[in-house]
């Protein structure tokens, strides 16, 4: 699997002490307000208040505003992905493929829970064009969708490894974009307030998942 921190763009640092933290500032209270403004509804004013620095200080790190999110987008999928790692280290080797499936997702929701920001803008940047003036920033949503379905597809895989290596590739191919979809609709639905838990929306999507992959490998075994 593609490592993210090695695709998305790199913006480079300042060298002193307060030079980062006034950076990391500016990054975290732009990842906030873009999360709930959008990028076209988050002015330097609006983040200048924010944090309570200059608006020199936003240009002193950043060449524009598009370069700002480039680098608000590019340390959200540094840290999404990161969290995912983190989180499905030491996986099961026993139990069947929808209780490992299930191990796997209910992570993948708590990983969700606490990159709800970065989450919500990307899904904006997905459904709009407001960020056009922002290649960079275009092309990290690209990659997070691509690494995320790539994840998913690792997954999957992972779950059915017991059928058999040619099995469980089938599987998480054909389930990959599908597991995507469920992801989507279960941060939609939880952003929403619907009143479901993360992890209800988890075990829903693991049971469908693994309803269509145990067919498959029924259809196989004929």
């Amino acid at each position: 699997m593609e490592n993210v921190e090695e695709t998305v763009p790199q913006t480079p640092r300042s060298g002193n002490s307060r030079g980062r933290r006034s950076r990391q500032e500016i990054l975290d209270a732009s990842a906030r307000v873009m999360s709930v403004r959008g990028y076209a509804g988050t002015s330097m004013s609006t983040l200048a208040k924010e944090t309570g620095l200059p608006k020199s200080a936003f240009y002193h790190h950043f060449d524009s505003k598009a370069g700002l999110l480039s680098a608000v987008m590019a340390q959200g999928a540094h840290g999404f992905f990161d969290g995912m790692r983190e989180a499905h280290r030491n996986p099961p080797d026993g139990g069947t493929p929808r209780e490992r499936l299930r191990w796997y997702l209910r992570r993948t929701g708590a990983v969700l829970e606490n990159r709800e920001e970065f989450l919500r803008l990307l899904l904006v940047l997905v459904m709009s064009r407001e960020a056009a003036d922002a290649p960079e920033a275009q092309q990290t949503v690209i990659t997070v969708r691509d690494e995320g379905r790539d994840y998913m597809r690792h997954m999957v895989r992972s779950a059915y490894l017991g059928e058999g290596e040619e099995i469980a590739g089938r599987v998480g191919d054909a389930l990959a974009h599908f597991g995507m979809a469920g992801f989507d609709g279960a941060f939609v639905a939880l952003q929403a307030g619907d009143g479901r838990s993360i992890t209800d929306w988890m075990d829903q999507l693991a049971d469908a998942m693994a309803g269509i992959g145990d067919a498959m490998v029924a259809a196989a075994g004929r």
